[in-house]
């Protein structure tokens, strides 16, 4: 498996119209697309389909049974993770992004375990919004990631 130069990771997406917005965001900036663990949809989803448009041969997805999977095939100590939540304190614009990272988000309903942002307490970064709202729309903030790191590599995917 060859890492592209960036890699967006959905872990347990539940909304097939948002994981369809990030493989086309994927097929748009050459970012590989890693599904983590149950689907909230089935890949034949029609409104997954829909929103994913006709990029669906222009993008590398890989689905794998859970997140730790991800973390076997390429180890956290030597690839570079970024946990996009609300619970973190570092903005995503303070990090320095490199070729072959990985930005992880989890589900649109809960976000990630507290089992995986307690363990990488040190790589959690947020986007900043107003206190009385609760969250972002899941494909929202994938695009707002991947763009900022795209802006700091100034170059786009294969």
């Amino acid at each position: 498996m060859r890492k592209k130069f960036l890699n967006i990771v959905m872990v347990e997406p539940e909304i097939p119209q948002n994981t369809g917005n990030a493989a086309r965001l994927c097929a748009c900036c050459g970012a590989k697309l890693f599904l983590c663990g149950r689907l909230g949809f089935s890949m034949s989803d029609k409104y997954l389909k829909r929103s994913g448009l006709d990029y669906w041969d222009k993008v590398e997805i890989e689905h794998l049974v859970g997140f730790e999977e991800l973390t076997k095939n390429f180890p956290p100590d030597s690839n570079n993770y970024y946990f996009f939540t609300t619970k973190g304190k570092k903005l995503y614009t303070d990090t320095e992004f490199k070729d072959g990272d990985f930005i992880v988000f989890g589900p649109e309903t809960r976000g990630l375990d507290d089992e995986i942002l307690n363990k990488y307490k040190d790589n959690l970064v947020t986007i900043p919004m107003r206190d009385e709202t609760r969250s972002l729309n899941l494909s929202n903030s994938i695009a707002i990631g991947a763009y900022e790191a795209i802006r700091q590599l100034k170059h786009l995917g294969e």
